[in-house]
């Protein structure tokens, strides 16, 4: 009955109700560098959920449970990366250098190395808004498909294409991140909108005189959107900023 009205549909309204899943999965495997098994479970990781009407199934089939797994994954991997790398490095600062590593704009960019948009299940109406280039639908779906691996390989598997994919250039990574003028980015988009100038205070001071940690917070009007920590309020006030951006989805 569910293919007939399925067939009827797609005489009366021929278009977007007649589109099933055709992934290339021969060219996934290559563009991830791993023998995946499960194609239903890879078909889910890359399926958006403006995909969801057109295939007639719930929220539930989307990719946000699998991203959900795969930001767990990455979050371990990446600890645990950094942990044996930097022994000398304290909690601080480790949480820092993970932060940077897995933010949206790094697997953004990741997910647009490896054009993984080219296999994104949408709607039409999200492909031709420019769903395929979009950092927070490539930041999601590399996610989901990390947890798709997970699921897929195990860890291992998960922990091989973390370290090729991310891990092998986070030097650069973190470079690249560390020089992004988050204030300006910040005072842009608020100035765009016509909301003013961002305001940054210190929210707190811990340590002694000569290790000073600072704490920065920042307004946008009366609402606190971020804050960040550092041995500096230069370098606070730059991950204030960021985490501002996050807060609104700009990065």
């Amino acid at each position: 009955m569910f293919n007939w009205i399925k067939k009827q549909l797609s005489i009366l309204y021929p278009g977007e109700h007649d589109r099933t899943p055709n992934i290339d999965f021969e060219a996934l495997r290559e563009t991830l560098g791993y023998n995946l098994v499960d194609e239903a479970l890879f078909t889910q990781a890359l399926k958006h959920r403006s995909y969801l009407p057109i295939s007639q199934e719930h929220r539930i089939q989307s990719n946000e449970r699998l991203e959900l797994l795969g930001d767990a994954v990455l979050g371990l991997v990446v600890v645990e990366f950094l942990y044996n790398r930097f022994p000398e490095k304290e909690e601080g600062d480790l949480t820092n250098m993970k932060s940077l590593i897995v933010s949206r704009r790094i697997l953004a960019k990741i997910a647009k190395a490896l054009k993984l948009g080219q296999y994104f299940l949408l709607s039409d109406a999200e492909e031709k808004s420019g769903g395929r280039t979009r950092a927070s639908i490539n930041s999601d779906a590399i996610e989901a498909v990390m947890g798709a691996i997970y699921i897929d390989g195990g860890l291992e598997h998960a922990r091989m294409f973390i370290e090729e994919k991310i891990l092998a250039n986070f030097e650069e990574l973190i470079r690249d991140e560390l020089h992004t003028n988050f204030k300006s980015m910040l005072l842009e988009y608020a100035q765009s909108q016509n909301l003013g100038s961002p305001s940054y205070d210190v929210h707190s001071v811990d340590g002694p005189d000569h290790e000073r940690i600072f704490t920065i917070q920042v307004r946008i009007r009366e609402d606190v959107l971020g804050r960040g920590t550092a041995n500096s309020k230069k370098r606070a006030e730059q991950l204030a900023a960021r985490e501002a951006l996050k807060s609104l989805f700009i990065i």
